[in-house]
């Protein structure tokens, strides 16, 4: 096309317009319709078909997403979960199964599916910092979602899906980013945590842009139906009414809800929580095998030297916890190998002034160590490996006692690879996939109990025992979850006339921790606010007892407050789980009428 003629302006412009016509094309055409084509390339038009008929969606009540996610199987609970989400909560729930039953596999289908549906591009994913990569490997392995562990400050812009803890977001420099960005998926884990609506937690989430918003929480009502209503709030404003609406409508004590037909109806709309109980979700069982074995005279002659060492030294410190701390340690390596011992040892006859008269007591037990030559657990372990003859996996807490037993395994001929803090994401992926496909053992430190699930193995030694029980269940948790198909096996190595003998009566008689569910430990400890202090607790006890009849004495009586506090927390949350509980009846006949 010419540009108009300007020789005569008064002209209308269309009249002044000079049109030029390309037909460069036709002679082609002409060629291909003599030739009967080609009139394509059968390749690219494939792929064009293959692209446009992926981005359909056949069907608005079918999950898109489950053609998406290769190897993973979603249970029927999960699934019906995601669905319900999309089509009746528009994106807005809380996730309140029982421990255990796969909540991040449910936030991960549904933010899948809102993916897939181009829906959500920008998601935002806030999880404790000792999950964060967990949650990364998750969603990159299991639904194909390219998430990223934020580490720098330009992550938030550049990165569609970040993972981090929520004590980053809400901090200098980064709050700022967060605050301007706008998410279409907020996830949060462990939301119980913004219950009280005064913390600067539940402030930043509460004021974060987002579209859609997932709270996960095992334990949405722990003491006060006041929690509840927060949450709820920070979900969907006015889904409750007003504060004293709620309470005047809802509450008779902060722990007794009335109207409950109403209450249930209202929290349905919200809330999804599945039991252990319905629709043939279930665990397999625990077997617990403990041992407890006698040392030699000469590892028992050190742990005794080690001991009045340390207690020596309790006094000297007039009873300051905090001045003993790292010696205490010294008495569980003693009951974990020599190596580890050793180490910890040399480590503090350097660090002692040289005219301090400790240095020659110090040095006086590093000679002791240069007589043991064998090591009690160490040929306890091969004995249950070859009982067992299937794979294992050894949890202990010190990284010489974790070389000690590489070495000695591989001295009896058993292929054995390590797994521990401070490998990188691509080293722990790789020690994996050779414990799945060659090795018979596994021997991980304490970051084996974190973030990594070993469903295809069932058998567990605790080459030590953590003082924390909460450590403890995480390291069964490794194997016992969602998806093992076999009974799980539980060896506890302990050692007589030991702090160690006084652990495992601790955790086994009188807490009976490996016999409970999985998970319900740590809503137990959340309730008596006792995660912080139990240990030190456990340390006045052993060291403050004149003898072991008074060390058992006091631990008969926390395990007395602690039965007590359940049983208290139980009777205290009774009629708040009655209205859950039928929340999740209704839930459960619903996805029964659908099937």
């Amino acid at each position: 096309m010419r540009k108009p003629d300007q020789t005569d302006p008064v002209r209308p412009l269309h009249d002044r317009l000079q049109l030029h016509f390309d037909r460069s094309w036709q002679e082609e055409w002409e060629a291909r319709l003599d030739k009967n084509g080609p009139w394509d390339d059968w390749t690219l038009y494939q792929l064009a078909y293959e692209a446009e008929r992926a981005s359909l969606v056949s069907s608005f009540d079918e999950l898109q997403c489950l053609a998406h996610l290769g190897q993973l199987k979603p249970m029927g609970h999960q699934i019906d979960t995601a669905r319900k989400v999309l089509h009746e909560m528009r994106g807005r729930a809380i996730l309140a199964d029982e421990v255990g039953l796969g909540k991040t596999i449910e936030a991960g289908l549904i933010l899948k599916e809102y993916m897939v549906r181009g829906l959500v591009r920008k998601a935002l994913i806030l999880v404790p910092a000792s999950l964060v990569l967990q949650w990364v490997r998750e969603l990159n392995q299991k639904f194909g979602i390219p998430a990223a562990a934020q580490k720098k400050e330009y992550m938030w812009r550049q990165c569609d899906v970040i993972v981090a803890s929520i004590d980053t977001a809400k901090r200098d420099p980064h709050r700022d980013i967060v605050m301007g960005m706008e998410y279409d998926m907020l996830i949060v884990d462990e939301a119980h945590k913004l219950k009280n609506k005064k913390t600067t937690n539940y402030k930043f989430i509460n004021e974060l842009r987002k579209k859609y918003c997932l709270l996960l929480t095992a334990t949405p009502i722990q003491n006060d139906l006041g929690e509840l209503y927060n949450l709820i709030t920070l979900l969907k404003p006015g889904q409750l009414g007003g504060q004293g609406s709620f309470q005047s409508n809802f509450v008779v004590d902060k722990r007794i809800p009335k109207n409950e037909d109403q209450l249930q109806q209202e929290l349905s709309k919200v809330m999804i929580r599945n039991r252990r109980g319905d629709g043939g979700i279930s665990f397999t069982k625990r077997h617990v095998n403990n041992f407890l074995l006698t040392l030699s005279p000469e590892e028992q002659k050190l742990y005794d030297g080690v001991t009045n060492f340390v207690k020596g030294r309790y006094e000297e410190s007039q009873g300051q916890l905090s001045s003993i701390l790292s010696l205490v340690t010294l008495q569980r390596e003693v009951c974990s190998s020599r190596d580890a011992v050793f180490v910890s040892l040399v480590n503090l006859f350097k660090k002692t002034a040289e005219d301090s008269p400790l240095r020659p007591r110090i040095w006086e037990l590093v000679e002791m160590i240069r007589g043991i030559e064998a090591n009690t657990k160490g040929e306890k372990v091969i004995e249950l490996i070859g009982d067992i003859k299937e794979k294992v996996i050894i949890f202990t807490e010190y990284r010489a006692s974790q070389e000690y037993l590489l070495n000695f395994l591989k001295s009896h001929g058993l292929t054995a690879v390590p797994y521990r803090g401070g490998m990188n994401r691509g080293k722990k992926d790789w020690m994996m996939d050779l414990f799945r496909n060659r090795a018979q053992v596994l021997v991980a430190t304490e970051a084996g109990g974190e973030g990594i699930n070993l469903q295809f193995c069932n058998h567990i030694v605790n080459f030590d025992l953590p003082w924390n029980p909460m450590r403890v269940e995480q390291r069964i948790g490794r194997v016992h979850r969602l998806g093992q198909e076999k009974d799980v096996h539980i060896y506890n190595l302990s050692t007589k006339g030991t702090i160690e003998e006084h652990i495992l009566s601790l955790l086994h008689e009188k807490i009976n921790m490996f016999e409970l569910v999985i998970g319900e430990l740590d809503v137990i400890l959340e309730r008596m606010g006792k995660k912080a202090t139990l240990e030190s607790d456990l340390l006045k006890v052993l060291l403050e007892s004149g003898n072991d009849d008074e060390i058992r004495l006091k631990l008969d009586d926390i395990g007395r407050s602690f039965r007590g506090a359940m049983e208290e927390a139980d009777e205290q949350a009774a009629p708040l789980k009655k209205v859950m509980d039928r929340m999740a009846d209704k839930t459960q006949k619903k996805a029964g009428s659908r099937s």
